[in-house]
């Protein structure tokens, strides 16, 4: 079930008015039923994994919690965490292993004793393994209690919001609003809620599916293009991915909001950072503080000297990279931003510049945004081919300057809503966000801004548009 569809509008109205005519004590078997809907109605029978893993992790951490021993504690744990990554590595990495297998096999003159296997990824499996694993993680350390309550542990993982793409929510801040659960209906968290997904599905209905169309078209040719048209088409999937999956984040927090769950921020406008350190702070907030908090302080973090650090660093984003795909590619993309961040380290780059003027922070953003996009043609091209011709063109200096427009009605309603987006984050929400905007605006401007955001979907907004890049992840 899409976020941008119909269908998606009268389950969330729906099961939002369910959720208030309900007594607080009955509102998680709603919430917890319509989350199972709300995934099968991708593929059904994957509803089995995801039942068999809060299973799993239900029973590990209350036995966490009773052992008596260090040792039955880090039994359990491992338990929890070989089954999460487990089934991850089965349903998300065995062909990738069998295919690499293969060419190994294929140039030693060997038969490929893995056979191959037709196998249909679980929408959401590396969100919600990661959002499980990050719970017994914390049972284990002592910071939060098991849920003893097996529904209301089951609705942590599966709560429909967040459920197939993130954001990825901890125990220690989600666990508590749903065991609660007695959320009135108040007027200012409907209106924060539905403002934020307005402007998600903005963000992706008008400009990541607009942005896409023309993407598409110039990623297919690979280096048949020319430089600067190969380099303003991964500027603009840069802006595209960005739109797609904050708009997802949009959607889903504002959806969770309208009924009183605060979740935790997904992105914070990350095309204005200074630094890729700063990026990195700013995009997939949900993800970047999970591999911190459970990767990289695990191998040592910063403490263990520099040299362990700037490795430590290109460990997190080369897992973090296979995390996000069973692809050389996303190998290399994440060895990419490791290299960037470990160079930043290297040589003192900070993260937070002094006072500079509008020109040198503007150059900062650029250079930041520009070696950003270099790893995303990998994470882009399908292969590491297409990704080495569309690098070839970029550095191709015949013809450079050439920019290739199929459709001038589509490019300029592309660009013209692209800038609009980038007023509204520039002015409006890079120093506020969906709630301080609401909190400090008049009504008029509030109302007249999402009136204008409704306008411009039902105008612009592109109606047989592509899924959410990350439900493939």
């Amino acid at each position: 079930m899409l976020f941008n569809s119909i269908v998606f509008l009268i389950f969330f109205i729906t099961v939002t008015i369910g959720y208030y005519a309900l007594a607080p004590r009955f509102r998680w078997i709603l919430l917890l039923v319509a989350s199972s809907y709300f995934y099968m109605y991708f593929y059904p029978p994957y509803l089995l994994i995801l039942l068999f893993l809060i299973l799993v992790d239900y029973f590990a951490a209350i036995v966490i919690d009773n052992a008596g021993t260090e040792k039955k504690k880090k039994i359990w744990l491992t338990i929890s965490l070989i089954a999460n990554i487990g089934i991850l590595a089965f349903f998300k990495y065995y062909n990738f292993l069998n295919e690499n297998v293969e060419e190994l096999c294929i140039s030693l003159g060997w038969s490929n004793p893995i056979p191959a296997l037709t196998i249909l990824l679980p929408i959401g499996l590396s969100f919600h393994t990661f959002q499980s694993m990050s719970y017994t993680i914390e049972v284990y350390r002592g910071n939060i209690k098991p849920e003893r309550h097996l529904g209301i542990y089951a609705l942590f993982v599966m709560f429909y919001p967040q459920l197939v793409a993130g954001p990825i929510e901890r125990g220690t801040t989600l666990l508590p609003q749903l065991k609660k659960n007695d959320n009135k209906l108040e007027y200012d968290n409907v209106m924060i809620g539905l403002s934020q997904m307005l402007y998600g599905l903005f963000k992706k209905v008008v400009v990541a599916d607009s942005l896409a169309m023309y993407v598409n078209s110039i990623y297919s040719y690979g280096n048949f293009n020319t430089g600067f048209t190969a380099l303003f088409a991964t500027w603009m999937f840069a802006f595209q991915i960005y739109c797609d999956f904050s708009g997802y984040s949009d959607i889903a927090i504002g959806a969770g909001r309208v009924m009183g769950y605060r979740m935790m921020t997904n992105f914070s406008i990350p095309y204005f950072s200074k630094s890729v350190t700063e990026f990195w702070r700013r995009w997939h907030i949900s993800l970047s503080t999970w591999l911190r908090d459970y990767l990289y302080f695990s191998l040592g973090g910063n403490r263990k000297g520099k040299w362990r650090t700037y490795l430590n660093n290109m460990l997190t984003m080369l897992l973090g990279g296979l995390w996000h795909g069973a692809s050389w590619n996303f190998v290399i993309w994440g060895g990419l931003n490791g290299v960037y961040l470990a160079g930043e380290k290297m040589f003192n780059v900070k993260v937070k510049k002094p006072i500079l003027p509008f020109w040198k922070k503007a150059g900062y953003a650029f250079l930041t945004f520009n070696l950003i996009c270099l790893t995303w043609v990998f994470f882009r091209a399908h292969t590491f081919e297409g990704a080495v011709g569309i690098l070839s063109s970029i550095f191709n200096p015949v013809d450079w300057l050439n920019l290739r427009i199929q459709d001038t009605s589509i490019f300029f309603n592309m660009i013209s809503m692209l800038a609009l987006l980038l007023v509204f984050d520039y002015f409006i929400f890079r120093k506020k966000n969906a709630e301080t905007f609401y909190r400090t605006s008049s009504r008029l401007q509030f109302s007249s801004f999402h009136l204008l955001l409704l306008i411009i979907i039902l105008l612009f907004g592109v109606s047989e548009g592509d899924q959410f890049i990350y439900f493939q992840f």
